[in-house]
C-alpha cells in the first residue's frame, strides 16, 4: 500500500508541476537545477510556443572531470497533456530551428515536440574535439539526461524517433535506457556490424529488377573502362567546385564511381532510363554522376564536414565498403577499399564490435515497443535490424521504397498497422 501511495503522489506531483505556470516559468526553474539555458524563437501555428535550449553535458558521463559541452535541444509545444515525440537526431539540427518545422509523428500525434542536436555536430561540439569521448554510450547518456529533465514539464508518453544515423541514435538511446520512452519509431536505420558489413554486397546484387542492375553496372563499367577519358573531366569539375582528394584524384574519382550503385538504389529518385549509357557527352556522364553519387561525398573537404559521422562509423556503428570483383582489372585497388581514410587527422580506425552486437541482442531479445521502418530498394536495408525472436516489435518494409520511406508514404495497409500499434501501445501505458 506504501509503494502504491508513494507511485501516485509522484505522479501527482509531476501532474502538478507540468500544470502550473507558463513554460517560461517551468523553464526557468528547472534550468537552475539541470544546468541548461533558454530563450524562446519563433514558430508557426502548430505549435504554441518554441524555445531552443542548451544543456550542459559532460563530455564522458562515467568521469564528470572529463569537462563539458553545451548541447543544442529544440522543443516546441502544443500542450502539456500531450505526448512528446523526442527525435535524437544523428547529425546537426539546424532545420529543428525553422518555425514551420513539424516531425511526421508530432503531426500524427498532435504531439510536443523535442529534437535534439547530436554531440560532436552543429553547434552541440566541445571546445577540442577529443574524439574518444564521442561513443553511443555517452550520446545515449545525453538523451537520458534531457528526457530526465523534461519530464518534469512532460511526464505523459514519449516517443523517440529518427531517420538514418538518427534511427540508430534512437536504438542506442533504448537500450541503454530501456524505459526513458514508451515507444520508438526508427526509419530506415541499420544495424551494422564491421566497417565493412558485405551484407550490402548481397544486397547489390538481386536488389530491383536485373534491367536496372544491370544498366547501373554498365554505367559504372564504362566509366571505369574509359578512366583516361573521364579523369579530366571529373577533375574539372571537381576543381570547380573546389575539391580534392586525400587517396588522389585517381582513387577519388573511383570511390566516386563505386558509390554510384548504392547511392542509386538508396535514394530511388533516377530512374534507369536517365542513366547514360551511350551519351558521347562526357561532360553529361560527369554531371549524372555528380547528381547521383556527389562528387563532394568522399573529397577532403566533404569528409572533414562528416568526420563526426565517420568516426562513429569506423570505430562503434560501423560501415560499408565497395565490392570490386566486377571491376578489378580498371581500378588502382588490389582489395575492396573501405573508409578508414575518412578518420579525423590524430586518430586510428579501431573498430569494437561489442556495442552493436550487445544492441542486436536487446532488439532481439529483449527490446519492446519498437517499430522499424525501410525501404525495399534501399540498400541499408540490407543491416535492417532483425526481430527473430521478438514479437513486441514491429518492422515494416515498404515495397520498392527507398532511404526516403516514412509513414506518410506507406501504403494504406501499412500506414494502418504502424499506426494502430503505435497508438495500442501509447494508451496502454496511460
Amino acid at each position: 500500500m506504501l509503494k502504491i501511495q508513494l507511485t501516485a503522489l509522484l505522479v501527482l506531483t509531476a501532474f502538478s508541476f507540468s500544470e502550473a505556470g507558463s513554460l517560461t516559468e517551468k523553464l526557468t526553474d528547472l534550468s537552475v537545477k539541470h544546468a541548461f539555458t533558454f530563450s524562446e524563437v519563433s514558430t508557426d501555428t502548430f505549435f504554441t510556443e518554441k524555445y531552443v535550449l542548451h544543456f550542459t553535458q559532460p563530455l564522458d558521463h562515467d568521469d564528470p572531470g572529463a569537462g563539458s559541452f553545451e548541447q543544442r535541444v529544440f522543443l516546441a509545444h502544443r500542450g502539456y497533456d500531450a505526448a512528446v515525440v523526442f527525435i535524437t537526431e544523428g547529425y546537426g539540427a539546424d532545420y529543428a530551428g525553422h518555425p514551420r518545422y513539424i516531425n511526421e509523428l508530432s503531426g500524427l500525434l498532435a504531439a510536443n515536440q523535442v529534437c535534439v542536436e547530436h554531440r560532436y555536430f552543429g553547434e552541440s561540439v566541445p571546445e577540442e574535439m577529443n574524439w574518444k569521448y564521442l561513443t553511443v554510450a555517452n550520446a545515449a547518456g545525453d538523451h537520458h539526461h534531457i528526457v530526465e529533465t523534461l519530464k518534469n514539464i512532460y511526464p505523459r508518453n514519449w516517443v523517440s524517433t529518427g531517420i538514418s544515423k538518427g534511427g540508430q541514435t534512437a536504438m542506442y538511446h533504448r537500450f541503454h535506457y530501456p524505459t526513458d520512452v514508451t515507444a520508438t519509431v526508427g526509419y530506415v536505420c541499420p544495424l551494422n556490424f564491421s566497417v565493412e558489413d558485405k551484407r550490402v554486397y548481397r544486397f547489390l546484387e538481386k536488389v530491383g529488377d536485373e534491367e536496372t542492375r544491370n544498366k547501373v553496372t554498365d554505367f559504372q563499367k564504362e566509366i571505369l573502362k574509359n578512366k583516361a577519358d573521364y579523369l579530366p573531366v571529373f577533375e574539372r569539375y571537381a576543381n570547380g567546385k573546389n575539391l580534392t582528394y586525400s587517396m588522389g584524384l585517381e582513387k577519388g574519382f573511383e570511390l566516386t564511381v563505386l558509390e554510384y550503385s548504392f547511392a542509386f538504389w538508396q535514394w530511388g529518385t533516377t530512374s534507369a532510363e536517365a542513366i547514360p549509357l551511350s551519351e558521347p557527352d562526357k561532360e553529361k556522364v560527369i554531371a549524372h554522376l555528380d547528381k547521383v553519387v556527389d562528387l563532394k561525398w568522399i573529397s577532403t573537404q566533404g569528409v572533414r564536414e562528416n568526420h563526426p559521422f565517420f568516426y562513429q562509423a569506423m570505430t562503434e556503428i560501423g560501415f560499408y565498403g565497395y565490392d570490386v570483383s566486377a571491376f578489378a582489372e580498371w581500378v588502382s585497388y588490389e582489395s575492396n577499399p573501405t573508409f578508414e581514410f575518412s578518420m579525423p587527422e590524430n586518430t586510428v580506425a579501431e573498430y569494437s564490435p561489442g556495442p552493436m552486437q550487445k544492441v542486436d541482442m536487446f532488439i532481439r531479445h529483449e527490446a519492446s515497443n519498437m517499430i522499424f521502418l525501410y525501404g525495399e530498394n534501399d540498400p541499408w536495408s540490407a543491416t535492417a535490424v532483425d526481430l527473430t525472436y521478438n514479437s513486441n516489435l514491429l518492422k515494416i518494409v515498404k515495397p520498392g521504397g527507398s532511404h526516403l520511406t516514412r509513414i506518410g508514404n506507406l501504403p494504406e495497409d501499412q500506414k494502418k498497422q504502424v499506426m494502430d500499434t503505435l497508438k495500442m501501445w501509447l494508451n496502454s501505458s496511460e
